[in-house]
């Protein structure tokens, strides 16, 4: 095995490309490895942090004509952007949605989708076998159970895949605080999509704003 370690291979968005594979309602219904809405939840503010570092963002779909098209919540983020719409399972053998990816130059290949035994699994274990330096975002993925789920995050790790959540993507992302151009999108991003962490924060800038009263006399 090769160990994923040092500075190098810590995530960079200047290198990163993002794929979202069917975030689809008829995958949605049958999601029973996480709560569907903090997967919809995690799937939007990963496609936003995306957004923020200037990720180049793939789009796909399966059978949208039959299992719908991808949540409004995502599609949302892009507005007016292509899905691709494919037959193949396995979207790394669908030839549009890998030309795409390769267009934008990029070699480190960060992938979430349902399910995860299958949509996931299967591109990402191609992938990391003709080179690319895969990493799957756990959090915005979901299986059909919840073995389902860790059953194929363990098959990717021994292929050699990284696993992480969107937001300690997101962190390394953004890596430093001043780097002011993406701190303040992140921020937003947070706030909207990280529950007691944004709301806290919130409460804070509310407390800095807030006058001391004087003290009587």
């Amino acid at each position: 095995m090769t160990f994923r370690n040092g500075l190098a291979s810590l995530l960079r968005p200047e290198d990163s490309v993002l794929v979202l594979i069917d975030h689809q309602p008829y995958q949605l219904a049958n999601l029973n490895g996480h709560d569907p809405q903090a997967v919809v939840n995690n799937t939007t503010a990963l496609a936003k942090a995306a957004k923020v570092f200037g990720v180049p963002t793939i789009l796909t779909s399966v059978i949208a004509g039959r299992g719908g098209v991808i949540f409004p919540q995502v599609t949302d983020v892009f507005p007016g952007q292509e899905v691709i719409d494919r037959t193949f399972i396995n979207t790394w053998e669908d030839k549009k949605v890998v030309d795409a990816v390769k267009a934008t130059g990029r070699k480190q290949l960060i992938i979430a989708g349902l399910w995860t035994e299958i949509c996931v699994a299967m591109p990402a274990i191609q992938a990391a076998g003709e080179g690319w330096d895969v990493t799957v975002i756990t959090d915005a993925s979901g299986g059909t159970s919840v073995e389902a789920h860790e059953v194929a995050i363990q098959r990717m790790i021994a292929a050699g895949i990284n696993m992480m959540t969107w937001l300690a993507l997101a962190a390394e992302w953004q890596r430093d605080w001043a780097r002011a151009k993406t701190a303040a999108g992140l921020t937003e991003v947070i706030i909207q999509h990280v529950g007691g962490s944004g709301i806290a924060y919130l409460w804070e800038q509310q407390l800095l704003n807030t006058p001391v009263p004087r003290a009587a006399g």
